[in-house]
């Protein structure tokens, strides 16, 4: 009896240290839970519209240019708030009626989000709707022979994207989105310095968005 004591003793501090550290395991993966959907990378294919209003110098781009290439980053602050920093590069040419040119349209932009998952009834669950807004900056590059006539200024860009979840981590969207230029309308002498582009530009694409802390449609 004396020696069998101290051995239940002893299984029994032993039990209880197995529970303790089950009981925190458990309540560690409960706590993890909100964190696992806050990080996602996006990758985006499409066309690109550039809008300007300035007829006079007689360049005309093409209504639709590929491409326009998407890359960026999102953080989800809660369930439907976010913020995302996101890079844009489009190529743009000439209409036919237009004389030749080629540019580069390069933007950043830093954008907050809501995403609208569980709120539209109408949706299945897996699908969302995500809109997006914030300022940024956008650099044109002409080509050829007007490759010095580079241009900066500031934008504001806004758009929707439809998300559609093909697996726990991923999903597929579509997206809309327009970039307003806020520039001013002397920033060359189209006689003196050839073609240049300091206009609005509208984006469609076609992407994937990829969780990178765990599940996508999940709380």
């Amino acid at each position: 009896m004396n020696t069998f004591l101290p051995h239940m003793i002893h299984f029994k501090k032993k039990y209880t240290i197995v529970q303790l550290i089950f009981l925190l395991a458990l309540l560690a993966t409960v706590n993890a839970q909100p964190e696992t959907n806050q990080w996602k990378f996006q990758f985006a294919l499409g066309l690109n519209s550039p809008i300007d209003n300035d007829k006079s110098d007689s360049f005309e781009s093409k209504s639709l240019n590929f491409p326009s290439i998407n890359l960026g980053i999102q953080h989800m602050l809660s369930r439907h708030w976010g913020a995302r920093f996101d890079l844009g590069y489009n190529r743009a040419r000439h209409d036919d009626n237009s004389p030749e040119f080629k540019f580069n349209y390069t933007r950043l932009n830093l954008q907050a989000i809501y995403d609208f998952y569980n709120t539209l009834g109408f949706l299945p669950t897996q699908m969302t709707v995500i809109a997006h807004a914030g300022p940024g900056l956008s650099l044109t590059k002409p080509l050829g022979s007007y490759s010095d006539n580079n241009y900066t200024y500031l934008n504001g860009l806004a758009g929707i994207e439809l998300h559609y979840g093909i697996a726990p981590t991923v999903s597929v969207y579509t997206d809309l989105s327009y970039a307003f230029g806020f520039s001013g309308k002397d920033k060359y002498n189209p006689a003196v310095d050839g073609f240049s582009f300091n206009g609005d530009m509208m984006f469609i694409s076609v992407g994937l968005s990829v969780s990178l802390s765990g599940c996508y449609f999940c709380d």
